[in-house]
């Protein structure tokens, strides 16, 4: 019985040595020539593995790009949640701890542009009962945990899961997009930021009375060709009050909160 325990231990161990071979050649091999420009062949041969012993381990190149970023994903995800502990403590506002989650997940996927985009491409599209793909939704489903956690007092538990859902969507267009892959992680984490603000500034404005000269989706399109309000290329800049409001927010929020996040 011991003999054959130990057997089990050694085929253990054995098995997860292939394993680590194999997410080490892979890891390598992505950020050396991105996804794209790798073979499951080059991955095995790197890994002093056959091929058939590969698919065991990942039926897809897919899969091995799922096995090596849900690593790095999940450390990009306890890096944020240790930053949201410190902005806490430091009081920062609603988006200041939100930043403090996503910035180092954004770096995540903007470390090698296609390895990140064409992760986030198969955790959304592809098979959510494959093993590491499920891991992969579980790292997101924690990652947006942390955001609605980041709302605290600023949204209740539904609106902040709800809103925890906008940001990650927001972070998932703005890191992969294909208009975006010139910007820099800089550039990319502060369009993320912006709109963030506008959308914490819209959440606080929806329950306050909307701008007299636009007080619905009607009179809003009658004040932007009155003289009550100016087109800009910033937005609208009312007449009776004197600010200018982003396009985007015009319909809900009051002049005063919008007039300090506009740009």
């Amino acid at each position: 019985m011991d003999s054959a325990a130990g057997q089990g231990g050694r085929r253990a161990r054995a098995k997860e040595d292939k394993r680590q071979r194999i997410t080490g050649a892979a890891r390598a091999l992505f950020a050396e020539r991105g996804v794209n420009g790798v073979t499951t062949q080059q991955i095995a041969d790197r890994a002093d593995v056959a091929i058939g012993t590969l698919f065991r381990y990942a039926a897809t190149k897919a899969e091995l790009l799922i096995m090596v970023q849900n690593d790095k994903f999940a450390t990009a995800i306890d890096e944020g949640l240790a930053r949201l502990e410190v902005a806490e403590r430091a009081d920062a506002d609603g988006v200041d701890r939100l930043m403090a989650v996503i910035s180092p997940v954004v770096r995540c996927i903007r470390e090698q542009p296609e390895n990140g985009r064409t992760y986030l491409h198969e955790l959304v599209f592809g098979d959510p009962d494959e093993p590491n793909r499920r891991e992969g939704l579980a790292l997101s489903a924690r990652l947006e945990d942390g955001l609605a956690a980041a709302l605290a007092g600023t949204a209740d538990g539904a609106e902040a899961s709800v809103l925890a859902r906008v940001v990650t969507s927001v972070v998932h267009v703005g890191a992969t997009a294909t208009l975006f892959l010139h910007r820099s992680g800089d550039e990319v984490l502060e369009d993320v930021r912006r709109q963030i603000a506008v959308a914490l500034a819209l959440r606080l404005s929806a329950a306050r009375a909307p701008h007299p000269a636009i007080g619905s989706a009607q009179s809003a399109r009658s004040a932007s060709r009155s003289t009550s309000a100016e087109t800009t290329a910033c937005g609208v800049v009312c007449h009776i009050c004197g600010e200018r409001w982003p396009l985007a927010s015009m319909l809900a929020t009051p002049c005063a909160l919008v007039s300090s996040i506009a740009p």
